[in-house]
């Protein structure tokens, strides 16, 4: 993921996905934070079954991918939450400081194999695969053997984890000790998806047991991993669909498409100015990130999802908003820009258009079959078969 976050970044194709900004300030107090964390927020005392990882990203203070799970599973889930991409919650624990100290002394590269070589023939633009593989390697089997400590002191049956990608140390130090892998759903996937897609369903190292989908759909639209089977979950988190705006638009933004994204709401406010046409920004994203033009509202505050549930149109390019939008009843429009592949399969279903032109937005459908992406939640039964 890292690797392709940089061919596409350094090929202008995608900006920044979800851009992490600190002051020198920031720094020296997360810096602080690690530190007092070792004592104050230590994952080994006590006794716990099973480990969960949320996500980092917490609208309005909720982490929507395992709050339901977190209180099936209550006392006997132990709460692992990092602090250095976000806020954790209440009560949980970390490993921050050796997260970050897993990585501070490496080599400056390593033999790539001429993988940067290959991949600068195919697109065009040279990645320090070398200086990455320095430094993800270690810090890997550093926190791969921590985490195996963990696990085996806690004697955990069950690992729940969201974003299993960016998490191998810990799926793989539960896979050495033969403990079992889920990971919860938290986005779109598709053939496009590098954290999912393997073609041809090969044996691939340090992936999660299972995986738990919103719905029917994300269970067969890529090629998992040979041997990862799925559950469909279902969405806890989605609000009911309230009363419709019949003339509010909304575009919702992501930092890899965010600055075309805006010229194509300004040209929809031009071609329809009857129109509310609202920019919603991804929680990575800031409001001096973007220039609005006049015809065009920004969207900061609030409940995304309860902002969808009032719209009655909605765009983007293939942030999973416009998944979760079609389930709370938007007509869908899909913008013609790089990325939009991942909502081939919609499209072609006739749950959403591509719009290649202003004028289009108004003959955007709505999804007729939303429950396939979006199920009613399960996960209290899922939980419940937890391994005693």
């Amino acid at each position: 993921m890292r690797v392709f976050h940089e061919l596409t970044r350094r090929t202008g194709i995608h900006g920044a996905p979800h851009p992490v900004r600190r002051t020198p300030y920031d720094k020296a107090a997360l810096v602080g934070k690690h530190v007092a964390g070792i004592v104050t927020r230590t994952p080994f005392p006590g006794r716990y079954d099973a480990l969960v990882v949320p996500h980092p990203r917490k609208p309005n203070g909720v982490e929507i991918y395992t709050d339901e799970l977190r209180a099936a599973l209550g006392d006997r889930a132990l709460i692992l939450d990092s602090g250095i991409n976000g806020t954790p919650l209440p009560g949980s624990k970390n490993l921050d400081f050796f997260t970050s100290a897993a990585g501070a002394i490496h080599r400056r590269t390593a033999d790539d194999r001429g993988i940067a070589t290959a991949l600068e023939k195919l697109a065009g633009v040279r990645i320090p695969i070398g200086a990455l593989l320095a430094r993800e390697v270690p810090k890997h089997l550093r926190l791969r053997a921590l985490y195996r400590a963990l696990l085996k002191k806690h004697r955990i049956k069950t690992v729940y984890l969201v974003v299993a990608y960016f998490h191998q140390h810990i799926v793989g130090a539960a896979r050495d000790l033969g403990i079992r892998v889920v990971e919860l759903q938290h986005g779109a996937i598709s053939p496009f998806h590098l954290g999912y897609s393997y073609p041809g369903r090969p044996a691939v190292a340090d992936q999660p047991d299972e995986l738990w989908c919103f719905g029917s759909y994300w269970t067969d639209v890529a090629d998992l991993p040979a041997g990862m089977r799925t559950e469909v979950m279902g969405a806890p988190f989605l609000p009911p669909s309230g009363p419709k705006e019949p003339r509010r638009v909304v575009f919702l933004s992501q930092g890899t498409v965010g600055a075309e994204l805006v010229e194509v709401g300004d040209a929809v406010a031009k071609e329809h100015p009857d129109l509310e046409v609202l920019y919603r920004l991804h929680p990575s994203e800031r409001a001096e990130d973007y220039t609005i033009p006049a015809g065009v509202q920004l969207s900061t505050g609030g409940s995304t999802l309860d902002l969808l549930a009032t719209a009655t149109y909605q765009v983007g390019v293939s942030t999973t908003a416009l998944f979760e939008g079609m389930a709370l009843g938007c007509r869908t429009a899909v913008a013609d820009l790089p990325g939009h592949e991942y909502l081939d399969p919609a499209i072609g279903k006739g749950h959403a258009l591509l719009m290649s032109r202003p004028g289009q937005l108004t003959d955007a459908p709505l999804c007729d079959d939303p429950s396939s992406y979006y199920a009613p939640s399960s996960l209290s039964r899922l939980a419940a078969e937890q391994p005693e």
